[in-house]
């Protein structure tokens, strides 16, 4: 399954050990997977009821928070890590909590479905709206409040001074480096404050 294998492509770039802060959890699989196969510790952020149930379920710790509040319980560098997979186009303050992730952990990671990628692009010249496994979801019943693109991030992270130190996309469980933007159906970016 492409999503499992997604998730460890990403868990290679948590260094084993890390202290990880994961915002916008889910089930807490990422944060299991790393606990167990990198000697992770950290926490898991989340504001469903089911999600925070389901890691705490999996021996994940979490905490029950709305991100639009922020990250103010959290000290300066608390975390070696801070993750938002698939999190930040639910937001609607997204470079607050940019800046937020770097405040809070030395390094950042953030995954989001990259509406550049050519089928998307394909499907708007006919039309209409995408839906696809990233972004599965019709245009009037989607969570998603924002789309954005691999070359978007770039030019957020340069805006909010944030150093990129490796950058790919994903493409059915496999990284992307050429054209990522074109090519990657989910765009995948390690950073830190600048």
């Amino acid at each position: 399954m492409s999503e499992r294998k997604d998730m460890e492509l990403i868990a290679e770039l948590v260094p084993p050990g890390a202290r990880v802060l994961d915002l916008g959890c889910g089930s807490g699989a990422l944060l299991a997977l790393l606990k167990q196969q990198r000697g992770c510790s950290g926490y898991g952020v989340d504001v469903d009821d089911a999600n925070v149930l389901a890691c705490a379920q999996r021996g994940v710790d979490v905490i029950q928070l709305n991100l639009e509040e922020g990250l103010a319980m959290f000290d300066d560098n608390s975390f070696d890590v801070v993750l938002q997979l698939d999190t930040l186009q639910h937001l609607r303050n997204t470079e607050r909590m940019l800046r937020e992730t770097a405040r809070v952990g030395r390094i950042g990671i953030v995954s989001f479905p990259n509406f550049a990628h050519w089928p998307n692009r394909l499907r708007v010249a006919t039309g209409r709206m995408p839906v696809t496994k990233a972004l599965p979801y019709e245009w009037y019943d989607t969570p998603n409040i924002r789309v954005g693109t691999y070359a978007d991030f770039e030019v957020l992270a340069r805006k909010e001074s944030l150093r990129i130190l490796d950058a790919f996309g994903i493409q059915d469980g496999a990284v992307v480096r050429g054209w990522p933007n074109l090519m990657a159906s989910v765009a995948v970016f390690k950073f830190e404050a600048a």
